[in-house]
């Protein structure tokens, strides 16, 4: 590194922290001069030392940098960063020249101590060998360096922090969130990808293959290599050590039975003038028993099997955590418990797709960029303060809620069935939560994401919010159905809504398999479950009446059950053709095949997989329908099945005409003497077929062969190849490089503490998250019924009016 820099030593004054831009440091008399880049450690203290011009003999107790952390590319916000040797010092010069344009000197807080010195006979010898004297009290040798962290403390699954505290003493220069893509991010059928074999660690194989014992000399690229190489060693042997020193410079262990029989140690330093870790002193082979005493060993921590499991969450970050402890038993020979296997699954999580609290730091900086480059694109973001004690903190966020929508899919909603499906599913990994998600559905029959949203549960104001701004900016249009379950706080959003979900602006439908759920949970009896989910497939008029009567007979109160639900939300005869014959949420609830494993990753990770997984989806379903026009199909795959085997049928058909336009028709099936009425200008017919899908069914085909009518009118233009390229028409824009991006301008955001997993154990997995209670958000309470506040959903008054139950 060449050069020079300009040093702005800060003593006898005050650190002051949290300020609007970070650390803050401040003295009375700061004072400066001009170093080369190339300076040592030692070269340093001497020259803060003779610098001081006070006849005071002095050396250098503590330096702190005050580290410029770039944040989003443009922020910048400061911290403070130990100067202890000369790596510390290496990385300082290295962050300076990378943020100079912005930051063009170097600024230090220096702690000095005076020094008794002996033997100096006048003022004149004490400048002449000051020099010295500091060279040999600030002495960074291996034997009189004084270590700086404490042995004993214990991280989260309780692994010993001395090597890790030690690791850690290098301070990156900025939050560094990865913007390359995995794999993963793309890969839209994960059960067709094969896990790859595990590589070894960087330099932690065994170097002399006939005994498996370290050498004397042998060298290791970092200090992490090093004490991967001696923690594979002590696991792979069922033995185990304890640090004996632990320094930026120097590692020392020494078996746990070291003089009680076993004489094993090992010691590896830093060569600077090789650049790399060599072993500097090794006793040889255990001499204590090797044999295995527990199922888990105290070195086999969450972070070793965090660097072992990578490549199988690189590949699918929602691997089970009983396949992480059978990875780790059978690679091994130990059995890990649940949370350090959870845990370890986290911190791989968090090294492959990137730190969890970065992660939301980093997300406005990634979405304001997206917006610029996919115009037409919708962000929606909610915080809430936060406190630092009473007082609130400046320029600093807590991220409430994000909803998000790719420009792409606000146009393909256009083109689909105007029908909706929204759904929630809660988030596994650090943080919870709850993924919001709303689909739709092509005239091939496949599934279009259109709108996401991240917030902190199934609550009556998240669904108001992802609702509200689904209906603002992707489903303009009137005349749209939507179907959900029977949450309670879905029904209080779309009451909140207005007439946003109601008609005749859009038709609010349940799922009839979460209908048939709550029956079998208010009255516990599975045998008339599937009566009930008849019921709500019936297509017609006459069908509901004999399913409903069969019901109403084996017991009042089941039918006055139903009753209460209301016939257009959940009987397909009844919702004038907006389901488009979908009884179920089963759309949302197949996006895994799309999102599958995002749930499990940072929330940035998380937003970039939904991007990458549909752009790859509307690039290959761009691709298919182009190559389907082009041969010359008029209709999609889906309504060209359904119209041949309604031709196939027609055939058994008899055809009596009632009037002189053509238009009324009573057909009569050969097979069954079925008698039904065919209104082609109502577009009604008895067997409700063609209500529900907008494709003519077998009798509309008789008819039509029968007076020589072109059926083709009666198609719905959504099932037209024409209009399913408009669908994938608009494609996702690349991002490019993140060096490129603008700066962020806005506030910092960060998770909301509330919602971190603290608790200890196995984490729990559940099927359907509980709403959250308002209480832990520190909001006033509100009503999961109506969305009211001030009273509990036990003492709504809508309570004694509601009936049945909500998923």
């Amino acid at each position: 590194m060449e050069g020079t820099t300009n040093l702005v030593v800060y003593r006898d004054g005050e650190i002051i922290r949290n300020t609007h831009e970070g650390v803050r440091f401040v003295s009375q008399n700061p004072f400066s001069f001009v170093v080369p880049c190339t300076m040592t450690f030692m070269e340093l203290q001497n020259g803060l030392c003779q610098s001081m011009e006070n006849g005071t003999l002095m050396r250098v107790s503590r330096i702190l940098y005050r580290n410029p952390v770039v944040v989003f590319g443009g922020l910048i916000q400061f911290d403070t960063m130990p100067i202890t040797d000369e790596v510390t010092m290496h990385n300082m010069f290295q962050i300076h020249r990378q943020t100079q344009m912005r930051q063009p000197h170097i600024e230090l807080y220096v702690e000095f101590e005076t020094v008794e010195a002996e033997g100096i006979q006048n003022e004149l010898e004490v400048e002449d060998d000051r020099a010295a004297v500091y060279e040999g009290m600030n002495s960074d040798s291996e034997e009189d360096f004084e270590a700086t962290y404490e042995a004993g403390d214990e991280d989260e699954d309780g692994d010993v922090g001395v090597e890790k505290a030690a690791h850690n003493v290098v301070v990156h220069p900025s939050i560094s969130q990865p913007m390359n893509v995995p794999p993963f991010m793309r890969e839209l059928d994960l059960d067709a990808m094969h896990a790859p074999e595990f590589p070894e660690y960087s330099n932690i194989g065994v170097p002399d293959p006939e005994d498996g014992e370290f050498r004397i000399g042998v060298e290791y690229s970092s200090r992490k290599s090093v004490v991967a190489a001696i923690r594979s060693y002590t696991i792979a042997r069922g033995v185990d050590y304890e640090v004996y020193e632990s320094e930026p410079q120097t590692f020392y262990a020494k078996c746990k039975m070291y003089g009680r029989g076993c004489d094993w140690l090992i010691r590896a330093s830093v060569i600077r003038k090789k650049g790399c870790w060599e072993i500097r002193r090794y006793n040889g082979r255990h001499t204590c028993t090797t044999g295995v005493i527990s199922q888990d060993h105290s070195k086999l921590d969450s972070d070793t099997v965090a660097e072992a499991i990578r490549p199988l969450v690189e590949t699918d970050p929602s691997i089970k955590v009983k396949t992480i402890i059978a990875e780790v038993q059978s690679r091994f020979n130990y059995t890990i418990s649940y949370r350090k296997a959870w845990l370890a699954k986290q911190k791989s999580i968090a090294n492959v797709f990137g730190d969890w609290e970065e992660s939301y730091q980093a997300l406005p900086w990634w979405l304001s960029v997206m917006v610029q480059k996919i115009p037409g694109s919708v962000v929606q973001i909610e915080t809430r303060p936060l406190y630092n004690g009473n007082e609130e903190a400046q320029g600093v966020k807590i991220l409430h809620r994000v909803f998000w929508s790719f420009n792409p899919c606000v146009r393909a909603f256009r083109h689909c069935k105007p029908l909706v499906q929204v759904d929630g599913t809660h988030l596994y990994g650090k943080y919870k939560g709850t993924l919001l998600v709303a689909v739709a559905q092509d005239g091939n029959q496949n599934i279009v994401p259109i709108a996401f949203a991240l917030v902190e549960g199934e609550t009556a104001d998240a669904w108001h919010f992802f609702l509200r701004n689904l209906r603002m900016h992707v489903v303009r249009k009137d005349g749209v159905g939507m179907i959900s379950d029977r949450h309670e706080s879905i029904r209080a959003a779309v009451n909140r809504s207005g007439s946003d979900w109601q008609p005749p602006r859009a038709w609010w439908m349940f799922c009839i398999r979460h209908i048939g759920s709550n029956f079998l949970r208010a009255f516990k009896v599975p045998h008339l479950q599937n009566l009930v989910v008849n019921i709500g497939y019936s297509r017609t008029v006459e069908e509901y009446n004999i399913n409903y009567k069969r019901l109403e007979e084996r017991g009042e109160a089941y039918a006055r059950w139903c009753d209460a639900i209301g016939l257009r939300h959940w009987v397909l005869a009844f919702d004038e053709g907006h389901r488009w014959g979908h009884m179920t949420t089963n759309l949302v609830e197949c996006i895994n095949s799309v999102l599958k494993g995002a749930r499990n990753l940072p929330v940035l990770a998380l937003v970039r997989a939904t991007y990458y997984r549909l752009n790859e989806l509307f690039v290959r379903k761009s691709a298919e329908s182009y190559e389907r026009k082009r041969a010359g199909h008029t209709y999609s795959v889906f309504a060209q099945q359904r119209i041949e085997a309604s031709m196939q049928q027609a055939g058994n058909i008899v055809v009596h005409r009632f009037d002189r336009r053509n238009e009324v028709f009573e057909v009569r099936e050969m097979t069954s003497g079925k008698v039904l009425v065919v209104d082609l200008a109502r577009r009604t017919f008895d067997c409700g077929h063609f209500q529900v899908e907008r494709i003519p069914c077998r009798h509309v085909i008789a008819c039509c062969a029968n007076q020589r009518i072109d059926w083709h009118v009666y198609v719905h233009d959504v099932y037209k190849m024409s209009e399913v390229r408009k669908v994938y028409k608009f494609e996702f824009s690349p991002l490019g490089d993140a060096e490129t991006w603008p700066p962020y301008e806005g506030p910092t955001l960060v998770a909301n503490p509330a919602l971190r997993r603290t608790s200890k154990g196995r984490p729990k997995l559940t099927r359907y998250l509980n709403e959250m209670d308002s209480r832990d958000m520190r909001g006033p309470r509100i009503c999961r019924l109506c969305g009211a506040q001030g009273h509990s959903r036990s003492r709504c008054p809508q309570r004694a009016g509601s009936s049945g139950g909500g998923e």
